[in-house]
């Protein structure tokens, strides 16, 4: 664990598996942090798993300015931290909006990533139009996180479509995704939102027949749309290919952590 000076936001890092040759950096997606990767990295004994909290979450500084959240000061803020770590080239690992993170850094820095990995991630929105109405919802969500509060928006956001499929999931899995939820800040939730959500990115359709590097595509079957997204993305990619996890919807780490662990390690070496 450590707390890096970055660009003058104090930046929480974890580190596992210290002394392994290889290295992992693993992007949580929204309302997560570190602990998002805890099992992974216990599951991953011979890699070197390197986890952040992004800006707006988990124990890293809050900005007061919105416009320090935003997707280009986010990848500089990465570039700044990997400096500091001495970590030359790593494999990229990115889940939801993690993954637009690491799409992101990817694209601005590909001489630094060995291999991509998105979970249940996109290149963002095509049109000017869709990502203007996605900044509508996305502030009016912010909004409400502010307003209502914390726990009142963890209470919606877990009821979501999107996360169906964890219903099911045994109950202290469930306590612990809605603890790491819980631990976020509202302020810090609601600026991620304005600065860094889906419609605030540009979209970096375009730039996937550029990227060289092997990029592994991982999506839930339940997940139907984000399993179309990532049919498209394969479609672009020099060197992509897509897993699809059965029985599993958004978030496969969670959903099935065993499996999850498997693909990582297998694609890996």
């Amino acid at each position: 664990m450590a707390k890096l000076m970055i660009r003058g936001l104090e930046t929480h890092v974890d580190i596992w598996n210290e002394e392994a040759g290889q290295t992992l950096v693993a992007l949580h997606g929204f309302t997560g942090s570190t602990a998002t990767w805890r099992n992974l990295a216990k599951d991953l004994p011979h890699v070197r798993v390197v986890a952040i909290d992004l800006i707006g979450h988990g124990q890293t500084a809050v900005p007061e300015q919105v416009s320090r959240f935003t997707m280009a000061e986010q990848l500089r803020d990465l570039e700044e931290i990997f400096c500091q770590l001495q970590l030359e080239t790593f494999a990229l690992l990115g889940y939801s909006m993690g993954g637009r993170i690491a799409l992101s850094y990817t694209i601005a820095y590909p001489q630094r990533v060995s291999k991509l990995l998105l979970e249940s991630a996109s290149p963002g929105l095509r049109t000017a139009k869709e990502r203007m109405e996605r900044c509508e919802r996305d502030n009016a969500l912010a909004e409400k996180i502010t307003t209502n509060g914390l726990q009142s928006f963890v209470n919606s956001w877990e009821n979501i479509a999107l996360f169906e499929s964890q219903k099911r999931l045994a109950k202290n899995v469930k306590q612990a995704v809605r603890a790491e939820r819980l631990a976020q800040s509202e302020k810090g939730l609601a600026g991620s939102l304005r600065g860094i959500g889906t419609g605030m990115q540009l979209s970096n359709w375009d730039n996937l027949t550029q990227l060289e590097l092997p990029v592994l595509l991982i999506t839930g079957s339940l997940d139907v749309k984000f399993c179309n997204i990532a049919l498209e993305m394969k479609a672009l990619l020099k060197n992509g290919k897509h897993m699809s996890v059965n029985d599993a919807g958004h978030a496969i780490h969670v959903e099935n952590p065993a499996e999850f662990a498997t693909i990582v390690k297998e694609y890996l070496t």
